[in-house]
């Protein structure tokens, strides 16, 4: 590109043009070159996700908080939080979000999927986006009529909860009343049991390892690192390609058929304003021109918000005493020969899925079990033993927005989720605080559990509740929503994921999601671009499932809500 900074260079050699090298966009490149007669431009702000903090899954704090690796965005202030300003990274690099995350693997409840056709995206139930599922996935354990054993991803359970712990916080959660679930990404979510996460072989599998490296082997597939896309090109209402910028050059790129954005809940809303699509009142202060109006891009935002329950352990079995330099070297060292050991896990072993309260349909509380009591960055929480539970309430009602400030596309977007503006999610984390304290007082955990260290024995009403919560929660790193699917009037793409109003457009990542699903998004972001990828070609979709769900009778919720607490 012998051009100056001004300079534009335009191409018309590809069909397709992938703006975003994520969870969802990996997805896309590999499955629409699969056709050789397809030409496939991928584009990536980021860079090589080859570090060794990205590929052992122990380090996976690292690459989340290094601006190498992660968009570090700040949301406004929140004024239901105290006014504070929560971190929202987003990934930055081949295999974006996938290569930073936590490596959970979870694809939410069915009735999450039922309540998207409900919203009005069509075919998105369950029965449909199951199929895709198990496409998508190899199980460690064989293929049912709910797992998959053929597809990129690899998903298994880790070191199979060797620490005593995972076990223990599972008891607990049986003790208590709830159920147990051998798979909780199979016929039932609901209850208490090993957690699943996306490691191969010791190593992070992310959408890079499993689907793009692969196609990267293909002739028909370009893949351009450092490159930010500035806006999508329009022939009248006609998006024709796009136009970003490398090493402080310009170019503008046409497309044969179709441009993809798959930047991410963030990302994608704000590429859309760049390019003229959204609210009128919005891009008018940005001093962005009008292609199309279309008041839902950026719009009902929702996040997942989460707090830790620490407690100091009686036994010194937790991963507290393997946090000195010695104990790290070693780990890292036994990783770098054999992608074994304490390095090849995100230490995330067991879980549950429970319900807020009596009356729901499906489960709206999750728990990740950690065997060690520590901050997200890696560091003691406290000297000593200890273990914690992260503990969130997955079906917010509250929406936020991503709104473009500045036709500048360096400037980063003004994100503002209004966590707890409801009533309803303040409640949902109410029973957080009160449940969880009645599980993890259950025999099962009594050789284990000593004092109780946050939220703290002093935090027992409502209001002293409240005021944990605000203080201390923070964002699971979920985003989502802000390019809703569906027919409405708020509603950014149709089905299809077509842009609703203009031509040769479409948005394929988490920020279609109709509502968040009861659990990690990496997994259904997957799913959706499985699906998408067949829409985009013209192929025959999957044929739906007729797999049975399992939910949770009234009886069994019944009886633990009349069960006498400890």
């Amino acid at each position: 590109m012998n051009m100056t900074n001004t300079q534009t260079q335009k191409q018309s050699e590809y069909d397709y043009i992938v703006v975003g090298a994520g969870s969802a966009g990996c997805v896309l490149a590999n499955r629409l070159s699969e056709n050789p007669a397809n030409k496939v431009l991928l584009l990536e702000t980021g860079g090589s996700d080859r570090s060794i903090f990205i590929q052992m899954p122990t380090a996976l704090s690292i690459p989340m908080n290094s601006a190498k690796y992660a968009w570090q965005f700040e949301t406004e202030a929140e004024p239901h939080l105290d006014n504070r300003r929560m971190h929202c990274p987003r990934g930055k690099v081949l295999g974006g979000s996938s290569s930073i995350n936590g490596m959970v693997y979870v694809r939410g409840h069915a009735r999450d999927f039922d309540e998207w056709q409900l919203s009005g995206a069509k075919d998105w139930d369950y029965a449909h986006c199951l199929p895709y599922f198990q496409k998508a996935e190899t199980w460690a354990f064989g293929a049912d009529e709910y797992r998959g054993d053929a597809g990129p991803l690899a998903v298994n359970n880790g070191n199979q909860m060797k620490n005593p712990l995972y076990q223990a916080f599972v008891d607990a959660g049986v003790d208590a009343g709830y159920l147990a679930t051998a798979d909780y990404n199979g016929a039932q979510q609901e209850g208490f049991g090993p957690m699943h996460m996306t490691i191969k072989n010791g190593v992070r599998w992310s959408t890079a390892n499993a689907y793009l490296r692969p196609a990267m082997k293909r002739s028909n597939l370009t893949v351009i690192t450092h490159a930010l896309v500035h806006k999508v090109l329009f022939e009248g209402k006609k998006a024709i390609g796009v136009r970003f910028e490398r090493k402080g050059k310009i170019t503008d790129i046409q497309c044969n058929k179709e441009v993809v954005l798959s930047a991410g809940s963030i990302g994608s809303p704000h590429i859309l304003q760049l390019s003229g699509i959204g609210k009128a009142d919005t891009l008018a202060k940005a001093n962005i021109d009008l292609v199309h109006e279309l008041p839902g891009v950026g719009e009902n935002l929702q996040d997942h918000l989460e707090f830790y329950f620490q407690f100091k352990c009686l036994k010194p079995i937790s991963l507290n005493g393997k946090l000195d330099p010695l104990n790290k070297l070693y780990i890292g060292t036994r990783w770098i020969l054999n992608k074994s050991g304490l390095g090849a896990t995100n230490h995330f072993e067991s879980c549950g899925f429970i319900r807020s309260k009596a009356g729901l349909e499906w489960p709206d509380l999750q728990y990740h079990f950690l065997p060690a009591a520590m901050r997200y960055d890696g560091k003691e929480a406290f000297a000593g033993h200890g273990f914690q539970v992260h503990i969130g309430h997955n079906k917010p009602k509250s929406r936020g927005a991503v709104k473009v400030v500045s036709n500048d596309p360096h400037a980063a977007p003004s994100i503002q989720f209004n966590y707890l503006s409801h009533q309803d999610d303040i409640e949902g984390f109410r029973a957080c605080v009160r449940l969880t304290r009645e599980i993890i007082n259950q025999p099962g955990l009594d050789e284990y559990r000593g004092e109780e260290i946050q939220p703290g024995i002093g935090v027992q009403t409502d209001t002293e509740i409240d005021a944990f919560v605000r203080s201390s929660v923070e964002s699971a790193y979920h985003p989502s929503c802000s390019c809703k699917m569906g027919e409405d009037d708020m509603a950014v793409v149709d089905s299809e994921t077509r842009v609703h109003g203009v031509q040769g457009l479409r948005v394929v990542d988490s920020s279609i999601f109709p509502t968040i699903p009861n659990g990690n998004l990496n997994s259904p972001t997957i799913m959706v671009a499985e699906r998408a990828a067949d829409l985009i070609l013209g192929n025959t979709p999957l044929m739906a499932s007729t797999a049975p769900v399992t939910l949770a009778d009234n009886w069994q919720e019944k009886q633990r809500l009349k069960s006498p607490k400890r």
